[in-house]
């Protein structure tokens, strides 16, 4: 079987959907045959091999609205997709729609609906009729929670095509990396808990709200990492609470390093406000060493990932008091955090490990095409 996987961009361009499309490529190369279009975010196409998959980035001439601009990806699709079995492409990427309605190709289609756009509805206007047409057009879509759909503006009537296939997490890769104290190394207190998040420092991810209930806590400490927008007014509004003993910002991290934060953290939290944030991978990163989750009723994916009452605790997006509160109620009762700790590593498993969700779309791309591996 054929497959041509299809999105924005690709590694080593970090995030949440890159890094998706890459597990699936990388664990079906070997069942199918799998190739690999994006496109550059600005400069000429090229072709490369990265973990033994083909990928094909097709020149842009810029990045507007979040999107490469690249009439050659029309081209590249239309070449690409003649002989595949399934077209495979991760929304929301307009030109994605557009390439392949274009491009007259008639096999099956795969979509996967990672998340609404939320924040161009300008852009809307302009691209629903065509983002309606290419959700008729496709013979399945796959959504990682079922809050994917429930809270979608867009996914309701095209429901019957929708199947939950979570993101798969590699296990394996978690549990033979290295684990050592980057955390505990940094305590200024080594009694407090450590309490940890990580993302791009950006509107929708709701740290500035998590900054402020720091200061209705006690006996924790905040470790921040990654990179963005938003560093130099948090920083700011750290300094002006008086609570820089407390708060560590890390920057981006390494591989390793964040690997062994998220082992030595006691506390995992994703205080994100918008709906941009879809489903948060971060959350099972957190997850498979044990690590309650603390995260917010959106009306995405990111309740269903870590459920209230059972791997951590879900508050209101942008309640600083009931996000302290939550805090405070894990940091001082060691049973429950614990219990929940149990129950996140047990869920990443059940729920979540790659090969389980490997199986998954396996299974759905043989019954779409009636073809098996090879």
């Amino acid at each position: 079987m054929k497959i041509l996987q299809v999105n924005k961009l690709y590694s080593p361009h970090i995030g949440g959907i890159e890094t998706v499309i890459q597990n699936i490529s990388e664990g079906l190369k070997d069942r199918y045959e799998v190739k690999v279009l994006v496109c550059q975010p600005k400069g000429k196409a090229s072709d490369e091999v990265i973990n033994s998959v083909n990928v094909r980035r097709s020149g842009s001439i810029g990045t507007f609205f979040s999107m490469p601009v690249s009439f050659q990806f029309i081209r590249d699709f239309r070449r690409m997709s003649k002989d595949a079995d399934i077209v495979h492409v991760h929304l929301p990427f307009p030109l994605g729609d557009l390439a392949c309605l274009l491009s007259g190709y008639r096999g099956r289609v795969v979509i996967s609906w990672h998340s609404d756009i939320v924040r161009q509805k300008k852009l809307m206007t302009f691209y629903r009729p065509l983002m309606n047409a290419f959700l008729r057009r496709a013979d399945c879509i796959f959504v990682a929670t079922e809050g994917h759909v429930k809270g979608s503006a867009y996914l309701k009537p095209y429901s019957s095509k929708c199947v939950v296939v979570p993101y798969g997490l590699d296990t394996k890769i978690y549990e033979n990396a290295e684990k050592y104290p980057f955390l505990t190394d940094r305590l200024n207190d080594k009694n407090r808990k450590k309490l940890m998040f990580t993302g791009r420092l950006v509107y929708y991810k709701g740290i500035d709200v998590l900054i402020r209930a720091l200061r209705y806590t006690t006996d924790c400490e905040l470790f921040i990492a990654g990179d963005g927008v938003l560093h130099d007014s948090l920083a700011a509004e750290v300094r002006e609470s008086g609570i820089e003993d407390r708060v560590h910002f890390m920057g981006r991290l390494s591989d390793a390093d964040l690997k062994a934060s998220f082992s030595d953290c006691d506390i995992f939290i994703l205080p994100s406000v918008e709906n941009s944030e879809a489903f948060g991978i971060v959350q099972m990163e957190a997850m498979v060493y044990g690590k309650p989750v603390i995260n917010t009723s959106l009306p995405t994916g990111v309740p269903y990932v870590s459920p209230d009452g059972v791997s951590g605790i879900t508050v209101p997006p942008a309640d600083e008091k009931a996000l302290a509160r939550a805090v405070e109620t894990l940091v001082h009762d060691d049973a429950l955090r614990e219990e929940y700790g149990r129950n996140a590593y047990r869920l990443v498993r059940e729920k979540y490990d790659s090969d389980r969700v490997l199986e998954k779309i396996s299974g759905i791309y043989e019954s779409l095409t009636g073809k098996g591996e090879g």
